[in-house]
């Protein structure tokens, strides 16, 4: 069957249309991205600005357009921490029914961890032993671990690479100072995390997922995307402190001049690194493995999985 996927993020609205039936290995058919940055449109009110839901609304309903011309059978929309924490989430997405007749289902951080997993899993298999499983976003840093395809311990935490841009950055590229402190408060924010992830034991691999982690591994060597979804990527510490040195003195603008940096979240590219640093040295991790599957596959897999035999 040809499904469709509209995933609504802090950044972007991202249509994956893929070829899949149960059991199968999804085959991506069409990809197609509109930036809108809804957690920069959050006013200070705590609502979705009237201009941020009228955006919402237009780019919904073009995905909707899309997947049907695209002869998708069915079309599941999530929406994650932009929209889960508007203080009208639930008129925005009343008029997105109203208007474009999809229904965005509101993924909690938890859920949005668990069905990562489920993504990092699949791609892997059970040899894989026990996973450990990280994606920074824009609003949150997701985590989970476990030897099954459900977690043992799924967290969400208000982390994400945008959210600190806002909130702890001043001046673009950010000062050593505001660097500085904002790594000794990711070191105190974290080190509960890793607490709790960690005592279900050593894990057996350590993956990382989306868009952030991918750009940073590209940026230290990994390979480009066109060389395939099956080349091994990995981030080390050590390249990812050099890198940090590197990309902290560039502006926004210079940063999306990079291979593997889109201009749409360059501004946030520092903020994630920082984010990514003091994840690993809060779980005591000097490298990780970059999976192309994540939060979106994940949904496929759980929706192809209710599907009778």
């Amino acid at each position: 069957m040809r499904l469709g996927v509209l995933d609504v993020g802090s950044n972007t609205v991202h249509l994956l249309v893929v070829d899949a039936h149960r059991g199968a290995h999804p085959m991506p058919a069409r990809s197609e991205k509109t930036v809108l940055r809804l957690a920069e449109r959050i006013t200070k009110a705590g609502d979705l600005s009237k201009h941020g839901a009228d955006e919402l609304v237009r780019t919904v309903a073009t995905a909707k357009r899309s997947a049907a011309e695209l002869g998708c059978e069915e079309l599941m929309a999530f929406a994650t921490s932009a929209v889960r924490e508007a203080d009208n989430a639930i008129a925005v997405l009343e008029r997105v029914r109203s208007e474009t007749g999809v229904h965005l289902q509101v993924l909690s951080g938890d859920d949005e961890a668990r069905l990562t997993f489920l993504a990092a899993r699949r791609w892997y298999g059970w040899s894989a032993g026990r996973l450990l499983v990280l994606d920074i976003g824009g609003g949150s840093l997701e985590l989970a671990v476990g030897r099954d395809e459900n977690p043992d311990r799924a967290i969400s935490v208000p982390l994400g690479a945008g959210r600190l841009t806002r909130t702890r950055f001043r001046s673009d590229p950010p000062g050593r100072e505001e660097i500085a402190e904002t790594a000794g408060w990711l070191e105190d924010q974290l080190a509960p995390v890793a607490k709790k992830m960690l005592k279900y034991g050593e894990p057996d691999r350590v993956v990382a997922t989306s868009k952030t982690f991918r750009s940073l591994a590209r940026l230290t060597g990994a390979a480009p995307s066109s060389s395939g979804p099956r080349v091994r990527r990995v981030l080390t510490e050590s390249g990812l402190r050099q890198l940090l040195a590197f990309i902290s003195r560039m502006s926004a603008h210079d940063l999306a001049e990079l291979e593997g940096v889109s201009a749409s979240r360059a501004h946030q590219l520092v903020a994630g690194a920082l984010v990514a640093q003091a994840t690993m040295r809060a779980l005591g991790q000097p490298e990780l493995e970059i999976c192309p599957w994540a939060l979106r596959e994940g949904v496929i897999l759980r929706r192809l999985d209710q599907e009778p035999k």
